[in-house]
């Protein structure tokens, strides 16, 4: 197959087009096709524009790309970056897609679990509607619905909502980790928020499975099924690199620190990945302790 892919060179990316370089040809979509061959080999072929790419000959499209949304605190121009990065390019994916004879027959667009908004301790799968209705929820929303312009017959939309994705190098793991290493940090307010989370491997496997699953559309939890509350994360974060978790901070300091944007850290949604479970994805990384393990931090 002939598979196209928007945020190739970010933490997912990265990981999955080797997989797909195995039995598939790859373009890469990149504002430096130069730096996207040199990151993920000279066997993908990297362009720098839509127009360089015929979607005729495209059966797959992954869209991961979109400014990381902690890297910045939110002031109104920031939020405007995110929303830029990740819907101008959506919506222009779709209008080719639409636009196609003979149109890609999956459309697998990234979004995340902050489309829920801030949530109580009630376990959500893809059927939960009760919204709370933040930024988070608004950029996924707007983000989904210029994604599912491209469905259609020959089309299927599927609609990415990835938890927290732990990875050895980048992420939120990597912005979590140095605190802990040095023996300062622990759970945040009172730690009872929802963190969902996902192993990196099951990140891309899971990708993979919906590749092949074509009954499978619509929205996806990309979560494992087990997820923790931050105090349950942080002890076992702690414990698996063997430091203590005894400092707690408080919701003031992270409030001074990050603004509005520690609304992701303070609340959070317990999130369940029913929609594949249901078509039999075995999980190997189901639980946190292991999935941490596995990592060698």
């Amino acid at each position: 197959m002939h598979i196209f892919i928007t945020g190739g060179t970010g933490l997912i990316g990265k990981h999955l087009c080797p997989f797909l370089l195995h039995h598939h040809h790859v373009t890469v979509l990149s504002r430096n096709p130069t730096k996207a061959n040199i990151l993920l080999t000279h066997n993908i072929e990297a362009v720098d524009s839509l127009n360089d790419v015929d979607f005729n000959s495209v059966d797959v499209v992954i869209n991961l790309a979109g400014e990381p949304i902690v890297n910045k605190r939110w002031s109104n121009a920031q939020k405007q970056n995110l929303v830029d990065s990740r819907i101008k390019l959506t919506k222009n994916l779709a209008n080719a897609i639409k636009n196609c004879e003979a149109p890609p027959h999956t459309f697998i667009s990234g979004s995340a679990i902050g489309y829920y908004g801030r949530q109580s301790n009630e376990l959500i799968d893809e059927s939960f509607n009760d919204i709370y209705p933040e930024f988070s929820h608004v950029l996924c929303r707007d983000w989904e619905h210029a994604a599912l312009k491209a469905q259609s017959s020959a089309t299927r939309v599927c609609l990415l909502r990835t938890g927290i994705v732990l990875a050895k190098q980048g992420g939120a793991l990597a912005k979590m980790l140095p605190p802990f290493k040095f023996a300062v940090g622990g759970p945040i307010a009172d730690g009872k928020q929802g963190m969902s989370w996902i192993h990196i491997d099951d990140m891309i496997q899971l990708i993979l499975f919906i590749i092949k699953h074509h009954e499978i559309s619509g929205p996806i939890n990309a979560t494992a099924p087990n997820p923790v509350d931050n105090n349950e994360f942080s002890y076992t974060l702690a414990n698996v690199i063997s430091r203590p978790a005894m400092l707690r901070m408080p919701k003031w300091m992270i409030r001074l620190m990050m603004g509005e944007m520690a609304d992701l850290l303070l609340y959070g949604q317990f999130v369940v990945p029913k929609k594949v479970l249901d078509h039999q994805y075995r999980f190997h990384y189901p639980e946190l302790k292991s999935a941490l393990e596995s990592l060698k931090l």
